[in-house]
């Protein structure tokens, strides 16, 4: 049974990714006021990707055919680490904040060398400022969540959502600081406004989608659904680290329907917090991007330096 809920939670993530990612348009195009698409808009253009056949160029070389595969593979085992509708289960073991990173650095590696693989000018760009942010961010996002793991004693996620369940709804500091450097981190890791804009494709603006200006067909739909996936699982460590309730705690039918109710009503509010973050900021200046992820740094460290003053020694 724990076996079979791990595959069912990570299949969960793979299907549902798409639908976060119509839902987000629609929440922008309706506070813009313009047309919406459908919510089932982004699985209707992966089919139609993955149905045409890439276009590849003669100058790439086996890593440029590779890395889509590769990158939505690491995106699945981070799907399976992080805890999505219930905490235990068999890889409660390996979820550990390390290891997700690990993975996200792993996905990152490679589409940045499938970026420089053709030699043109706008992959070696997206690649340069792909790794210049993530080189800021993840420090920003280890220290947020390190500030969650020392009031938990532990860096396994599944064991650090059930101290917080345990504990209760209590207010700490610590936390509050960490969530707002989490949602700053999201939206640089994720390519959102005010960082990147995945909607772009002006010179100046372009991080993300200059890395993948020459995938086509089925590869771009494996980078197109991997980069859902990876804003569903910031969104899903988002809802489950500081607003654990609802999470099942045991498989029963009950319990997990209410914890499957409880994640997505956690990632509709999140969607629309993120489309009028979006539609209310507009997009900074690439060398205004270090004071972006150092504040969000600086709130990590003021989050853990509030646990240790003011909540390590009650």
């Amino acid at each position: 049974m724990n076996g079979l809920m791990a595959v069912v939670q990570t299949a969960l993530f793979v299907a549902l990714s798409p639908l976060l990612m119509g839902f987000l348009k629609f929440c922008k195009c309706w506070l813009q006021n313009r047309r919406a698409p459908s919510f089932l808009q982004p699985y209707r253009d992966l089919l139609k990707l993955t149905y045409k056949q890439p276009v590849i160029s003669q100058e790439a070389s086996w890593l440029f055919c590779v890395a889509p595969y590769l990158i939505f593979t690491a995106m699945i085992l981070a799907a399976s680490v992080v805890p999505f509708i219930a905490v235990d289960q068999p890889t409660s073991a390996e979820a550990d904040v390390i290891v997700l990173v690990g993975f996200f650095a792993f996905a990152r590696f490679f589409l940045a060398l499938a970026g420089l693989d053709i030699g043109t000018a706008f992959g070696g760009m997206g690649s340069s400022r792909e790794m210049t942010i993530s080189s800021l961010a993840e420090p920003a996002m280890l220290m947020a969540v390190f500030t969650l793991t020392m009031t938990a004693s532990t860096t396994n996620l599944s064991g650090a959502i059930e101290h917080v369940l345990q504990e209760g709804l209590i207010l700490r500091p610590s936390f509050v600081f960490a969530l707002f450097a989490l949602i700053l981190v999201t939206m640089a890791e994720t390519g959102r406004i005010p960082v990147d804009n995945p909607t772009t494709h002006l010179e100046l603006t372009m991080i993300h989608e200059a890395m993948i200006l020459e995938y086509s067909g089925r590869h771009l739909a494996l980078i197109e659904w991997a980069s859902a996936l990876k804003l569903m699982l910031y969104g899903v460590l988002i809802s489950n680290i500081f607003f654990p309730w609802g999470i099942a705690e045991s498989f029963t039918l009950s319990a997990l329907g209410y914890g499957l109710l409880a994640i997505l009503g956690k990632l509709v509010f999140l969607c629309i917090f993120l489309a009028l973050a979006e539609t209310a900021v507009a997009k900074m200046r690439l060398f205004r991007v270090q004071e972006y992820l150092g504040f969000a740094y600086l709130l990590g460290v003021l989050g853990m330096l509030s646990h240790i003053i003011l909540e390590s020694t009650r």
